[in-house]
């Protein structure tokens, strides 16, 4: 079945006039089709109408959601023209394609099936012409005897025959779509007073939709200008002691600027060797305690019965002997403690420090004394403390304590982009360390490097990076300076292991790819750089498959 065989069946009907005086006049008419209507039948027919613009008017006020404003107006033009089915079509003015269609008395499958068969290719039409289509009677058209449109008619039950009209709906940029209803034909009823009257609805509906479309324009606008000015904030604020510029670690900044200024308490999760300790001095150091002292508990470093007397200080009464001592709370009084692996703290422990937590005060053990302080509290964990607290080994009031201000440090592996830099950053670092003056890292290097999954994550790339920075000889960070748990057989450009000829050759081909890249794809000067002649060079090249034009393409 095609499309034009669709509209051989539809009555195209021209635009209402806009010559006309009255609004009313130019809907109603002066009389019906049959020309029975009276005077006050008419004016009567004249008001309702008149209601009928001001109710769909006031539902169109309503709400500035498209979708929300949709359905109490489909359930208006139902209601008078007492259609039994009614529909909204929206084109995005971008692509062409259906942007909403909102449908009211279909069945469930009605609204679907109309779209995937006729109704679509007619609403198509009027869209694209600009003029109203009208099927006058549905059930005598054999084209759609199955469509939805003709089982609405049949479980009328009222014996009314049907029409189908779809008008255009007209906004600032021309036709954005079109409204329709199926219309039951009762006696005295005129199908032209009802394609003029849902002609005069339509560009009700053109209007609001601009409104919308504009508001909703001007809003994503500033949503785009807030989220440049965050990341130009971010910019200014980074932490110094925070490397990376990818959109996790740029996200753990943000939340770091967030609660710097508070008093909250700070639970910071991810796993072993993100930098944890580094995100909890950040927000010490962006507070208004950063001139305050920063002290740092390992919990997972102490034995259990020293945790205790670690954070709470000892009392010359404790025990015979006993000397009085400070614990780490009181000496960070002002400023910050951070508590690392905090789900290591014993059950008697626990206790202690959630009264702490709520009262700011606690009483050295075996002392009465009540001791208050100033401190804030920042814990880390690798562990999942909800199912710790799930089976009973973390109590869950201390766990809400703890987690007023989640802070979650993604591993390695889920923020690449940021490899290289730290890897720059642990290079610097280690050669002022060692006094070696390391110029860079090499390609093949760089590729093992993003290639690992790094499950010891920026602990274990500083010490990778430091070693190599010890073993490196000619101011470059060689791959085969790297541990061998990062060395693979893909990186390294074989498929062999353990032959000494093999681990030469990818020696050799590395330097070569090294100083290809260094001048430029320029084989001579490459050559001279490794103090071999040129057909050497040209020999070495052709025997590794090297491709110089591809560093002059690069501009490496």
């Amino acid at each position: 079945m095609t499309i034009e065989r669709t509209f051989s069946c539809l009555k195209q009907r021209p635009a209402p006039s806009r010559k006309k005086t009255s609004m009313t006049g130019s809907i109603s008419g002066n009389a019906t089709s049959n020309g029975k209507e009276t005077g006050p039948a008419r004016i009567q027919r004249e008001l309702r109408i008149v209601q009928l613009l001001f109710d769909i008017s006031q539902a169109l006020n309503r709400s500035l959601d498209l979708e929300a404003m949709m359905p109490p107006v489909l359930t208006l033009i139902c209601d008078y023209f007492g259609a039994v089915c009614s529909a909204i079509v929206l084109i995005d003015p971008d692509t062409g394609a259906i942007e909403m269609d909102v449908a009211h008395g279909y069945s469930k499958e009605g609204p679907s099936r109309m779209r995937s068969r006729w109704s679509a290719a007619i609403i198509r039409k009027v869209v694209e012409t600009g003029v109203p289509a009208v099927i006058e009677t549905v059930s005598k058209e054999s084209l759609i005897q199955d469509g939805p449109i003709a089982r609405v008619d049949s479980a009328n039950g009222r014996g009314e025959e049907v029409s189908f009209i779809s008008v255009p709906i007209c906004g600032g940029n021309g036709v954005i779509g079109a409204v329709s209803a199926g219309c039951s034909r009762s006696e005295g009823s005129s199908i032209d007073e009802d394609v003029r009257l849902l002609s005069a609805i339509a560009p009700l509906l053109g209007q609001a939709i601009d409104i919308r479309r504009e508001a909703s324009g001007r809003e994503r606008i500033l949503q785009e200008e807030n989220s440049r000015l965050q990341s130009e904030i971010l910019d200014h604020f980074k932490p110094a002691n925070i490397v990376g510029n990818s959109h996790p670690i740029r996200q753990v900044c943000r939340l770091v600027n967030q609660v710097a200024s508070s008093q909250a308490c700070v639970l910071i999760t991810g796993e072993s060797g993100v930098g944890k300790e580094l995100v909890a001095e950040a927000i010490h150091v962006n507070s208004h305690r950063a001139e305050k002292p920063f002290l740092t508990v390992n919990l997972s470093a102490l034995p259990e019965n020293l945790i205790e007397g670690e954070l709470f200080g000892q009392s010359h009464s404790a025990h015979p002997g006993a000397a009085e001592r400070r614990g780490q709370i009181e000496m960070a009084d002002g400023g910050t403690l951070f508590l690392d692996e905090v789900s290591r703290l014993s059950t008697a422990t626990q206790v202690r420090l959630l009264r702490f937590l709520q009262d700011k005060e606690f009483e050295r053990p075996g002392d009465s004394t009540t001791i208050h302080v100033d401190t804030r509290i920042i814990s880390a964990t690798d562990r999942n403390l909800e199912d710790l607290t799930r089976n009973y080994l973390f109590r869950q009031d201390l766990y809400y304590r703890l987690n007023v201000f989640p802070i979650f440090v993604p591993p390695l592996r889920e923020r690449k982009t940021d490899i290289i830099m730290l890897a720059n950053h642990f290079v610097e670092r280690a050669g002022l360390k060692y006094g070696k003056a390391i110029g860079r890292i090499s390609s093949s290097a760089i590729d093992m490097l993003m290639s690992y999954h790094w499950p010891g994550n920026i602990r274990e790339l500083e010490s990778c990076i430091e070693r190599a920075v010890l073993l490196s000889t000619d101011g470059v960070i060689h791959a085969h300076y790297l541990p061998p748990s990062i060395q693979t057989a893909e990186s390294a450009s074989t498929r062999h292991h353990g032959n000494l000829q093999v681990t030469l050759a990818a020696l050799e081909s590395e330097l070569i790819v090294d100083a290809l890249r260094s001048s430029g794809g320029n084989v001579a000067s490459a050559a001279d750089a490794l103090g071999i002649t040129r057909k050497l060079m040209r020999l070495r090249i052709s025997k590794y498959g090297i491709d110089p034009q591809a560093f002059q393409a690069r501009g490496a």
